[in-house]
C-alpha cells in the first residue's frame, strides 16, 4: 500500500497576530467562565446562610485564590479590549493588515496596564477606619 500524504500540521503555518490574538480572546473567554463558577458558588453561598457564606469566604480568602482572581481580572481587560477590536472589525474598520498588527500591540499594551489599575483597584489591602 502507498503512503499517504500527511495532513499539514501547525508548523506549517507562520506566526499570525491575527490568529494569536483570537485565539486568546477565546482562552480569555473560558477563564472568565470558570469565574463565574466561583461567582455562583459565592451567591450560592450568600443565599444559604451564615454558615454556608462563612465557608465560602474563608476558601475564596485563601492566599492562592488571589492569583486566580489576578488572572481573572487579566482575562477580563483582555476580552474586553479584544472584543472591542471585534466590533470595530464588525463595521469593516482595521481590517488591513497593518492597521490589524497594530491594534494587536495596542490590545496586549492596553490590556496589561489595564490589569494593572484592576489589581490595584481590587486586591489591595482596604483601608479601615474607625
Amino acid at each position: 500500500m502507498p503512503e499517504r500524504p500527511l495532513s499539514p500540521f501547525l508548523t506549517v503555518y507562520k506566526f499570525k497576530y491575527t490568529l494569536a490574538t483570537s485565539i486568546l480572546n477565546r482562552f480569555a473567554g473560558l477563564i472568565l467562565s470558570a469565574g463565574l463558577v466561583m461567582l455562583v458558588y459565592w451567591l450560592v453561598a450568600l443565599a444559604s446562610g451564615v454558615r454556608a457564606y462563612a465557608q465560602a469566604r474563608a476558601l475564596l480568602s485563601l492566599g492562592v485564590m488571589k492569583f486566580l482572581y489576578a488572572a481573572l481580572l487579566a482575562a477580563f481587560a483582555y476580552h474586553l479590549i479584544a472584543g472591542m477590536r471585534h466590533l470595530v472589525w464588525d463595521t469593516g474598520r482595521g481590517l488591513e493588515k497593518k492597521t490589524a498588527e497594530r491594534s494587536a500591540w495596542v490590545i496586549a499594551c492596553v490590556s496589561i496596564v489595564l490589569t494593572l489599575i484592576l489589581l490595584y483597584c481590587f486586591l489591595r489591602p482596604a483601608a479601615y477606619t474607625q
